[in-house]
This record gives C-alpha cells, structure tokens and sequence, in this order.
C-alpha cells in the first residue's frame, strides 16, 4: 500500500486539532460515526457504512469434508479484499501488510472467539460439513476499516439462511429454497471490534479514527467485545507503552459503543424480517433514497400528449415570419463578383512593393560587395604566404577557401559577375511584369 505522505503543514494542523479537542468532521473525541446497514435480495448480502467507509459482506455456503482433527465441526473462513476501487493507494493482485493484519484479526474476533456454533454446521461426522465463508469487500476507505469488516461480517452472518439437509441411511438430500425454508446460523454472540487512535505517545485519544487521522496517529489499540462486555480479542500496534489505567478506560468506552452497534444490528434484522414476511420491497435498490438529486431513482411522472400537436400549431401560428435576407452582389471589375461589404483588390500594390523590396535589397548587396572589396585590401596586407583566406558570400551562402598560390582578387571579380547577372535577370523579370500590368 502505497499512500502519498501527508506534508507538515497538513501534519501540524490535524495534530493541533487533536490537541484542541476538535475533529475535521465535528465529532467528540468520543464520538462514534453514524453507521447505516442496507441488506440485499438475497439472504447473507449486506453493506454497512461507517461514515464514508463502505463495506460490502457476503455469506455463501457448500458441503465439504470436515477437517481429520475435527470430524463433528463446520469450517468457517474469512476474506477481506482491498480493491483500488476502494482507494488508489491499495495495490491490485498482491496481499499488504495491513490486508494480512486485517483478515488475522478478523479470524480471532470471529472464529476464535466462537461467536457460531461450529457443531451445529455437521451434517455427518467425518463425510459432510458446511463450509460458511464470509467475503467482505471493501467499496470505500475512509479509515477504520477493521471496525467495518467486522460489523459487515457478523451483519451478514446473522442474515444468512443456509439450505435445509436431510439425511436417510447414506443419501444426503438438500433442499431448495422454494420446498424448505432455509436454516439460519446458530449465532452465541456478536462480537464487534472498536478501535482506538492514540497520538503523541498516547497523551490524546480518540475513538473511530478517520483516514487522515490515521496518518497522523503514533498508535492504534483494538479491542473486540461483545455486549456482555466479555473482551474476545485485543490487539495494540504502532509501538507505543499504554498504562493500564489506559486501556481499562479504553474498554469501558468500547463496551458502550458495542452495546449501542448491537442494537442497531438486531433492529435492522427486525425491519428486514418484518418486511420480508409481509411481503413488501425490500434490497440495496430500496435503500435509495427518493426526491433527492443524487438519487438513483425516482417516481415515474405522468405526462399528457394528447394535445401536442394542437399546442405546437398554435405556437408556429402565433410566432413572427422569418425575415427574407436577399444578398446583393457587387461589381467590381467586369468577370468578377463579390457578396457582402469588402474592399477593392490590393494585389497590384503588392507588386510594386515587392519590386521596391528587391530594388532595395540589390542596392545593399551592391555595398555589401564594395565593403568586402575594400577589408581585402586592408587585410591582404597583414596575410602571410601560409595561411588560406576564407572568403563568404551572404547572398549565395557558398564559402571558398583560396590557396595560398592563388590570387583573391580574381575570386571575389568572378563572384561580382555573378552577382551582376542576377541583378540584369531581375531587372528584365520586372520590366516583362511592368508591361503586363500595362497591357
């Protein structure tokens, strides 16, 4: 997991925060966030939202071997999935540190602390037991993700029906949902994980720690606990020593939060029972709340058509006519035509602009060349036998490079003619444009 550190400006505020007893969201440093549980169409789909942290928990179950040192047991198993989707900083296809300290953890809150009768899961010693496993994915992660896995696994444990089985002589006979009512697990009890965040070596405290104080945090205790306030697992991280005054307050705080989420979880099963017997509508899509515009749906709105058309004559009849437009083309010269405002052509001026440019630009090649001839003479003084001249010519962009036997001055006369029959050449192309512009 590849998170982008915070900066020390985004540090010290959130501890100075921390430290002023405020919290981004506007809870109590005691504060539990509101916790939502929506159940699916089918028995054992459940999602739990923990502030903006989602969880989605799914049971399924199939007939397997049992275990050889446990013949007369059903086997559970628990998988916790981070996906991208969830958060950009989790890595697909490769378990993290925190996934295996997540899924480790859950496995003692649940299996270990044996909230379910495995027992009950037999279906014959040593051939035939049921295989519970739990999948919870994570959809959002707005920190404190183990207290969400564990509230979405128990959830969608105590919802989950399991196909009915009889057995006569050697014949295993499963029942669908339609011929048998299904059998829900035999539940002890629910164990719910509350987490605790301690910052600056355990002086400040708060309870269900957000994302960003989770970065922030020097340590982080979990406590597990059921509303008969027996602790089913604990487990601290993060380095840090906490006295045992500490942690006894942190259990008092947990059991009263266990308490609360447990009454959540029971009523919540009570309206999806109710509603389910009675016969009403009930999964994730009733959930959604209507008339409001993130809302993925809405009632259905009556709309009359039967006199549209009539409405629409009487629209077009009562509107203003179009206004007839006519272009008027404008002569300028006979053979050409021109539509709308302009001016007349300039392309002759251009011409002559053209012809004042290249007059001007022979005039400076002329005393380009009068210059140049003139450093030879000065510089043809100071040149020795045995060093070569090199002379450059701007206009035709060739460089000579004279011999010390060779004379310059014949050189630089023969680059003057040329340049003196490009210059006539010219001069005859403008006098042929002349006389047509005159014709």
């Amino acid at each position: 997991m590849k998170e982008t550190p915070l900066s020390n400006c985004e540090r010290r505020f959130l501890l100075r925060a921390i430290e002023e007893k405020k919290r981004l969201d506007g809870r109590q440093t005691y504060d539990y966030r509101n916790i939502k549980i929506s159940f699916g169409t089918d028995y054992g789909c459940c999602i739990v939202e923990l502030g903006k942290t989602r969880v989605l928990g799914q049971v399924s179950c199939e007939l397997v071997s049992p275990k050889l040192n446990r013949a007369t047991e059903g086997i559970l198993f628990f998988n916790l999935e981070l996906s991208q989707m969830a958060a950009p900083a989790f890595e697909p296809g490769r378990q993290s540190d925190l996934l295996v300290k997540l899924n480790r953890l859950l496995e003692r809150c649940l299996r270990n602390s044996k909230c379910i009768d495995t027992e009950s899961l037999c279906v014959v010693a040593g051939e035939k037991v049921w295989q519970i496993r739990v999948d919870l994915h994570l959809l959002n992660h707005d920190g404190n993700i183990i207290d969400a896995a564990s509230i979405a696994a128990i959830v969608a444990l105590s919802h989950f029906r399991r196909p009915d089985v009889s057995v006569q002589g050697d014949e295993i006979t499963l029942y669908a949902l339609e011929e048998r009512d299904p059998v829900p697990l035999s539940i002890h009890h629910m164990p719910i994980c509350i987490s605790f965040a301690f910052f600056q070596q355990g002086t400040y405290l708060l309870v269900d720690p957000n994302e960003r104080e989770e970065r922030v945090m020097d340590g982080l205790l979990v406590i597990a606990m059921n509303k008969h306030r027996e602790i089913c697992t604990i487990q601290s991280s993060g380095g840090i020593m906490l006295l045992q005054d500490q942690v006894l307050r942190c259990s008092k705080i947990a059991g009263v939060k266990v308490a609360e989420i447990t009454e959540l979880i029971q009523k919540a099963l009570e309206n999806d029972k109710r509603v389910r017997k009675e016969g009403g509508k009930f999964g994730f899509a009733e959930s959604i709340a209507n008339q409001r515009i993130t809302a993925f749906k809405m009632e259905k709105a009556p709309v009359d058509t039967s006199d549209v058309e009539e409405k629409a004559e009487e629209i077009i009849a009562e509107a203003d006519p179009p206004s007839e437009a006519v272009s008027k083309p404008v002569l300028w010269t006979p053979g050409t035509a021109q539509i709308g405002e302009g001016i007349e052509s300039s392309w002759g001026d251009l011409e002559e602009e053209e012809d004042e440019d290249e007059g001007g630009s022979d005039d400076v090649t002329i005393l380009d060349s009068v210059k140049m001839e003139t450093e030879d003479q000065n510089v043809g003084n100071h040149i020795t036998d045995d060093t070569p001249i090199v002379l450059s010519d701007s206009e035709e962009d060739e460089i000579i490079i004279l011999e010390p036997g060779e004379n310059p001055k014949k050189t630089r006369i023969q680059a003057n003619n040329s340049k003196q029959e490009k210059a006539s050449s010219k001069k005859a192309i403008r006098k042929k444009k002349k006389k047509k512009a005159a014709n």
